[in-house]
């Protein structure tokens, strides 16, 4: 019985020290110079996931939903990162700042800094992960699919110092149900009013609005929806995607009939296909891999 204990406790003291060094917490910003920061502000991090049998040398940043409220990891920021360690990937969770006023200034752009600010981490510290700086893509939900629509769509435009001009494009995106457009026909309203609420503007609008800045260099994409999602209209999707064709952007769409909003990672039952099968076999074949013109 003894023995029996014993074998026990080292068992689950080896998987406590597995996970600890599977999941790594890193702050965005050295000694947390952190650009636009008001008395109470988060603090922005990182966690990476590393897997436990890695496949290959590319690596994802994962941006929860939550409408620029708040972030929804544990349905899905956090699970999308294991799936993603089951496909042999490395995985960077974005806790990215929730844009309040209160604790920050210019807040429509403080969740764009955080993610470039993602980016050029990972890119400058990609050997310290084994990975490889010209393959790191970016994934959103909901609102955190605005937020990497933003990034894949404004990565010329920056306030983030950048002394080694590390480039701020990810080498690809994946959005799933994703807030893209601010019109007034298409938006998630929770999700504009947060970010550039309340001095909303026609300008603001039009910038905030991805599909209207698609351009030749905008990363190759992999969209997820539902034709039903009654929240985030399915146009937002369809309407990113038509203008990447129009640009000869690689893109590919994953739609359910049913579904909603907000299924996540693999939550959606009595489907033949979960969205995450394509998109990891596409991530992994590597045929987004184009070079910027």
């Amino acid at each position: 019985m003894i023995a029996r204990l014993f074998i026990i406790s080292v068992v689950f003291l080896l998987s406590v020290a597995t996970e600890s060094r599977s999941q790594e917490k890193i702050a965005l910003y050295p000694d947390n110079n952190i650009p636009f920061a008001r008395p109470g502000t988060e603090i922005p991090k990182l966690t990476v996931y590393h897997p436990a049998q890695k496949k290959s040398d590319i690596a994802v940043i994962v941006c929860s939903g939550g409408s620029y409220g708040g972030r929804a990891n544990d349905w899905e920021g956090i699970p999308a990162c294991k799936k993603l360690n089951e496909a042999g990937i490395t995985a960077f969770l974005l806790d990215y700042r929730v844009p309040r006023s209160e604790t920050m200034e210019r807040k429509e752009i403080v969740p764009l800094t955080d993610a470039q600010r993602a980016l050029q981490y990972v890119k400058e510290n990609a050997k310290t992960y084994k990975i490889n700086p010209a393959k790191v893509g970016i994934m959103g939900f909901s609102a955190g699919g605005h937020l990497v629509t933003t990034v894949a769509t404004h990565f010329n435009k920056t306030v983030l110092k950048n002394p080694k001009k590390t480039s701020l494009r990810p080498d690809f995106l994946i959005a799933v149900y994703p807030v893209v457009s601010f019109a007034d026909s298409l938006t998630h309203w929770d999700s504009r009013n947060n970010l550039i609420g309340p001095d909303i503007t026609p300008e603001r609008i039009k910038e905030y609005s991805n599909e209207l800045q698609v351009t030749e260099n905008t990363p190759p994409t992999f969209l997820v929806s539902a034709i039903d999602d009654e929240v985030v209209k399915v146009q937002n999707s369809l309407y990113f995607e038509a203008a990447l064709r129009q640009h000869r952007v690689p893109v590919k769409i994953f739609l359910y009939a049913r579904g909603g909003h907000g299924f996540g990672v693999d939550h959606i039952k009595d489907v033949a296909v979960q969205w995450t099968e394509p998109c990891f076999k596409w991530i992994l074949s590597e045929k987004w891999n184009t070079k910027i013109k």
